[in-house]
Protein backbone atom coordinates (compact mmCIF):
# COMPACT_ATOMS: atom_id res chain seq x y z
CA UNK A 1 0.00 0.00 0.00
CA UNK A 2 1.31 3.41 -0.97
CA UNK A 3 1.65 5.76 1.69
CA UNK A 4 0.60 9.20 0.95
CA UNK A 5 -2.15 10.53 3.31
CA UNK A 6 -1.37 10.05 6.95
CA UNK A 7 -3.10 11.04 9.88
CA UNK A 8 -1.48 12.21 13.31
CA UNK A 9 -3.98 11.87 16.29
CA UNK A 10 -2.75 13.12 19.29
CA UNK A 11 -3.05 11.05 22.09
CA UNK A 12 -2.05 13.44 25.22
CA UNK A 13 0.90 15.61 25.81
CA UNK A 14 3.50 12.91 27.55
CA UNK A 15 3.65 11.15 23.84
CA UNK A 16 2.85 13.82 21.06
CA UNK A 17 6.28 14.69 20.49
CA UNK A 18 7.50 11.33 19.81
CA UNK A 19 4.69 10.45 17.52
CA UNK A 20 4.99 13.67 15.61
CA UNK A 21 8.60 12.97 14.93
CA UNK A 22 7.76 9.46 13.49
CA UNK A 23 5.01 10.94 11.58
CA UNK A 24 7.68 13.38 9.94
CA UNK A 25 9.98 10.55 9.17
CA UNK A 26 7.32 8.71 7.56
CA UNK A 27 6.42 11.63 5.71
CA UNK A 28 9.96 12.61 4.40
CA UNK A 29 10.54 8.74 3.42
CA UNK A 30 7.39 8.25 1.44
CA UNK A 31 6.84 11.73 0.38
CA UNK A 32 3.39 11.65 1.95
CA UNK A 33 1.25 14.95 3.85
CA UNK A 34 0.13 14.95 7.19
CA UNK A 35 -2.84 16.18 8.80
CA UNK A 36 -2.90 16.39 12.64
CA UNK A 37 -6.16 16.36 14.79
CA UNK A 38 -6.59 17.45 18.41
CA UNK A 39 -9.92 16.13 19.93
CA UNK A 40 -11.26 12.32 21.11
CA UNK A 41 -14.81 13.57 21.41
CA UNK A 42 -17.25 16.55 23.12
CA UNK A 43 -14.91 18.48 25.50
CA UNK A 44 -16.10 18.96 29.63
CA UNK A 45 -17.37 22.26 28.18
CA UNK A 46 -19.69 20.61 25.44
CA UNK A 47 -20.28 17.75 27.69
CA UNK A 48 -21.17 19.78 30.92
CA UNK A 49 -21.58 22.94 29.83
CA UNK A 50 -25.49 24.10 30.80
CA UNK A 51 -24.02 22.81 34.69
CA UNK A 52 -20.92 25.16 34.95
CA UNK A 53 -20.83 28.94 36.22
CA UNK A 54 -19.27 31.47 34.45
CA UNK A 55 -16.40 31.66 35.81
CA UNK A 56 -15.17 27.10 35.69
CA UNK A 57 -16.42 27.44 32.06
CA UNK A 58 -13.79 30.44 30.87
CA UNK A 59 -11.06 28.72 33.31
CA UNK A 60 -11.74 25.40 31.47
CA UNK A 61 -12.06 27.31 28.23
CA UNK A 62 -8.40 29.09 29.05
CA UNK A 63 -7.32 25.59 29.76
CA UNK A 64 -8.11 23.93 26.15
CA UNK A 65 -7.18 26.74 24.30
CA UNK A 66 -3.93 26.58 26.09
CA UNK A 67 -3.68 23.05 25.24
CA UNK A 68 -4.60 23.33 21.54
CA UNK A 69 -2.07 26.42 21.48
CA UNK A 70 0.83 24.06 22.54
CA UNK A 71 -0.07 21.30 20.76
CA UNK A 72 -0.24 23.70 17.23
CA UNK A 73 2.88 24.98 17.67
CA UNK A 74 4.90 22.05 18.29
CA UNK A 75 3.69 20.57 15.37
CA UNK A 76 4.17 23.71 13.27
CA UNK A 77 7.66 24.19 14.80
CA UNK A 78 8.60 20.44 14.08
CA UNK A 79 7.33 19.97 9.99
CA UNK A 80 8.40 23.62 9.33
CA UNK A 81 12.15 22.63 9.88
CA UNK A 82 11.45 19.14 8.26
CA UNK A 83 10.85 21.02 5.43
CA UNK A 84 7.13 19.22 5.41
CA UNK A 85 5.34 22.46 6.08
CA UNK A 86 4.01 22.61 2.77
CA UNK A 87 2.60 18.94 2.98
CA UNK A 88 1.34 19.48 6.60
CA UNK A 89 -1.68 20.65 8.43
CA UNK A 90 -3.35 21.00 11.39
CA UNK A 91 -7.13 20.80 11.70
CA UNK A 92 -8.07 22.70 15.22
CA UNK A 93 -10.90 21.16 17.06
CA UNK A 94 -13.54 23.09 15.53
CA UNK A 95 -12.82 22.63 12.02
CA UNK A 96 -13.37 18.22 12.73
CA UNK A 97 -17.06 18.91 12.56
CA UNK A 98 -17.65 16.49 15.70
CA UNK A 99 -16.53 13.57 14.10
CA UNK A 100 -13.99 11.41 15.66
CA UNK A 101 -9.87 10.18 14.97
CA UNK A 102 -11.61 6.85 14.12
CA UNK A 103 -14.52 8.70 11.43
CA UNK A 104 -11.75 10.85 10.31
CA UNK A 105 -9.16 7.78 9.87
CA UNK A 106 -11.14 6.20 6.93
CA UNK A 107 -9.97 9.12 5.20
CA UNK A 108 -5.90 8.36 5.08
CA UNK A 109 -3.83 5.69 4.19
CA UNK A 110 -1.98 5.49 8.31
CA UNK A 111 -2.68 6.49 11.66
CA UNK A 112 -0.29 7.26 13.77
CA UNK A 113 -0.22 7.94 17.08
CA UNK A 114 0.52 7.39 20.94
CA UNK A 115 -0.68 5.35 23.88
CA UNK A 116 -3.93 7.16 25.02
CA UNK A 117 -3.02 9.76 27.96
CA UNK A 118 -4.75 8.50 31.38
CA UNK A 119 -4.00 12.56 32.99
CA UNK A 120 -6.99 14.17 33.91
CA UNK A 121 -8.07 16.46 31.82
CA UNK A 122 -6.50 14.86 28.34
CA UNK A 123 -9.63 12.45 27.96
CA UNK A 124 -11.46 14.67 25.48
CA UNK A 125 -8.27 15.59 23.57
CA UNK A 126 -6.33 12.12 23.44
CA UNK A 127 -7.34 9.84 21.04
CA UNK A 128 -7.35 5.98 21.98
CA UNK A 129 -5.46 3.85 19.21
CA UNK A 130 -7.16 0.23 20.10
CA UNK A 131 -10.47 1.75 19.39
CA UNK A 132 -9.27 3.88 15.83
CA UNK A 133 -8.03 0.19 15.00
CA UNK A 134 -11.38 -1.45 15.88
CA UNK A 135 -13.79 0.99 14.30
CA UNK A 136 -12.17 2.81 11.44
CA UNK A 137 -10.73 -0.03 8.93
CA UNK A 138 -7.22 1.69 8.51
CA UNK A 139 -4.01 0.56 10.33
CA UNK A 140 -2.51 2.67 13.33
CA UNK A 141 0.60 2.77 14.19
CA UNK A 142 1.53 3.50 18.04
CA UNK A 143 4.39 5.62 19.12
CA UNK A 144 5.68 4.83 22.73
CA UNK A 145 6.28 8.57 24.68
CA UNK A 146 9.97 8.81 24.67
CA UNK A 147 10.88 7.36 21.40
CA UNK A 148 13.39 8.67 19.58
CA UNK A 149 15.20 6.97 16.26
CA UNK A 150 17.44 9.39 13.20
CA UNK A 151 16.20 6.83 11.09
CA UNK A 152 13.19 4.38 9.94
CA UNK A 153 13.54 1.04 10.97
CA UNK A 154 15.32 -0.99 8.91
CA UNK A 155 13.91 -4.68 10.99
CA UNK A 156 10.98 -5.22 11.39
CA UNK A 157 9.50 -7.93 14.11
CA UNK A 158 5.91 -9.74 12.70
CA UNK A 159 4.09 -11.35 15.85
CA UNK A 160 2.46 -13.96 13.54
CA UNK A 161 -0.54 -16.43 14.34
CA UNK A 162 -1.76 -17.04 11.27
CA UNK A 163 -5.04 -15.66 12.34
CA UNK A 164 -7.25 -12.72 10.12
CA UNK A 165 -6.06 -9.46 12.06
CA UNK A 166 -2.07 -10.71 11.78
CA UNK A 167 -2.90 -11.07 7.82
CA UNK A 168 -4.75 -8.02 7.23
CA UNK A 169 -1.92 -5.80 9.33
CA UNK A 170 0.78 -7.87 7.31
CA UNK A 171 -1.01 -6.70 4.32
CA UNK A 172 -1.59 -3.08 5.19
CA UNK A 173 2.16 -2.69 5.90
CA UNK A 174 3.94 -3.88 2.71
CA UNK A 175 4.21 -0.41 2.08
CA UNK A 176 6.58 0.04 4.68
CA UNK A 177 7.99 -3.59 4.60
CA UNK A 178 8.91 -3.44 1.21
CA UNK A 179 12.58 -2.08 1.07
CA UNK A 180 13.56 -3.52 4.66
CA UNK A 181 16.88 -5.21 5.14
CA UNK A 182 15.31 -7.90 7.59
CA UNK A 183 12.17 -9.43 8.83
CA UNK A 184 11.50 -11.84 12.03
CA UNK A 185 8.51 -13.33 11.81
CA UNK A 186 8.11 -14.47 15.65
CA UNK A 187 5.48 -17.12 16.87
CA UNK A 188 4.82 -18.09 20.11
CA UNK A 189 3.28 -21.55 21.55
CA UNK A 190 4.29 -25.08 22.59
CA UNK A 191 5.00 -26.44 19.49
CA UNK A 192 6.59 -24.88 16.54
CA UNK A 193 4.06 -24.63 14.15
CA UNK A 194 4.69 -26.82 10.57
CA UNK A 195 5.48 -25.13 7.53
CA UNK A 196 2.65 -24.86 4.89
CA UNK A 197 3.24 -26.80 2.05
CA UNK A 198 2.79 -23.12 -0.18
CA UNK A 199 5.68 -22.02 2.05
CA UNK A 200 3.51 -19.79 4.11
CA UNK A 201 4.36 -16.41 4.96
CA UNK A 202 7.73 -16.86 4.93
CA UNK A 203 7.75 -17.43 0.96
CA UNK A 204 4.92 -14.60 0.60
CA UNK A 205 7.35 -12.02 2.44
CA UNK A 206 10.53 -13.40 -0.14
CA UNK A 207 8.40 -12.87 -3.11
CA UNK A 208 8.03 -9.35 -1.68
CA UNK A 209 11.92 -9.28 -1.55
CA UNK A 210 11.91 -9.28 1.93
CA UNK A 211 14.39 -11.26 3.68
CA UNK A 212 12.82 -13.16 6.66
CA UNK A 213 13.96 -15.60 8.99
CA UNK A 214 11.74 -17.11 11.77
CA UNK A 215 11.60 -17.77 15.51
CA UNK A 216 9.71 -19.74 17.90
CA UNK A 217 9.81 -19.36 21.46
CA UNK A 218 7.86 -20.76 24.21
CA UNK A 219 6.10 -19.06 26.92
CA UNK A 220 8.63 -20.14 29.72
CA UNK A 221 6.48 -17.96 32.28
CA UNK A 222 5.82 -15.04 30.27
CA UNK A 223 2.86 -13.81 28.94
CA UNK A 224 2.71 -13.71 25.17
CA UNK A 225 3.33 -9.68 25.33
CA UNK A 226 6.60 -10.06 27.23
CA UNK A 227 7.19 -12.66 24.59
CA UNK A 228 6.74 -10.18 21.70
CA UNK A 229 7.98 -6.68 23.32
CA UNK A 230 11.36 -9.14 24.71
CA UNK A 231 12.12 -10.90 21.03
CA UNK A 232 11.55 -7.64 19.07
CA UNK A 233 14.64 -6.16 21.61
CA UNK A 234 16.58 -9.78 21.28
CA UNK A 235 16.12 -9.34 16.88
CA UNK A 236 16.41 -5.03 17.31
CA UNK A 237 13.62 -4.80 15.65
CA UNK A 238 12.30 -1.13 15.74
CA UNK A 239 9.03 -1.97 14.34
CA UNK A 240 6.65 -4.89 16.04
CA UNK A 241 3.73 -5.53 13.33
CA UNK A 242 0.57 -7.45 14.82
CA UNK A 243 -3.18 -7.77 14.63
CA UNK A 244 -5.53 -6.35 17.28
CA UNK A 245 -8.13 -7.69 19.45
CA UNK A 246 -9.07 -10.97 17.89
CA UNK A 247 -11.87 -10.88 20.88
CA UNK A 248 -14.05 -8.37 21.62
CA UNK A 249 -13.07 -4.63 22.96
CA UNK A 250 -15.38 -5.25 26.18
CA UNK A 251 -12.89 -7.77 26.58
CA UNK A 252 -9.47 -6.55 26.23
CA UNK A 253 -10.91 -4.09 28.45
CA UNK A 254 -11.69 -6.41 31.11
CA UNK A 255 -9.52 -8.69 31.14
CA UNK A 256 -6.67 -7.20 29.30
CA UNK A 257 -5.12 -8.81 26.14
CA UNK A 258 -1.71 -8.90 23.79
CA UNK A 259 -2.26 -6.24 21.90
CA UNK A 260 -3.01 -4.30 24.84
CA UNK A 261 -0.47 -5.06 26.43
CA UNK A 262 2.04 -4.51 23.66
CA UNK A 263 1.01 -0.99 22.94
CA UNK A 264 1.62 -0.13 26.69
CA UNK A 265 5.46 -1.65 27.51
CA UNK A 266 6.58 -2.30 24.20
CA UNK A 267 9.83 0.45 23.50
CA UNK A 268 9.49 0.59 20.02
CA UNK A 269 6.46 1.51 17.74
CA UNK A 270 3.79 -0.84 16.67
CA UNK A 271 1.72 -1.22 13.31
CA UNK A 272 -1.53 -3.16 14.41
CA UNK A 273 -5.00 -3.38 11.86
CA UNK A 274 -7.59 -5.09 12.92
Amino acid sequence: MSLKNLLLAYSGEASFASSLAHAIRLARHHDAWITAIMRNGPSYIDRYGAGLTDALRAQLLSSEEADVKTAVTLFRDAVGAAGLDHRAEFLLPDQTGGLRPSEMARHYDLVITGPQSDLPGEEHHAASPDLIALRSGRPVVVVPGGYDAATLTDHVLVAWDDKRSVARALGDAMGILEGKRQATILTVGGARPATPADGGIMRHLERHGIAAQHLHKTHRGRNVASVIKDTADEVGAGLIVMGAYEHSKLTQDLFGGVTHEVIRTTRVPVFMSH
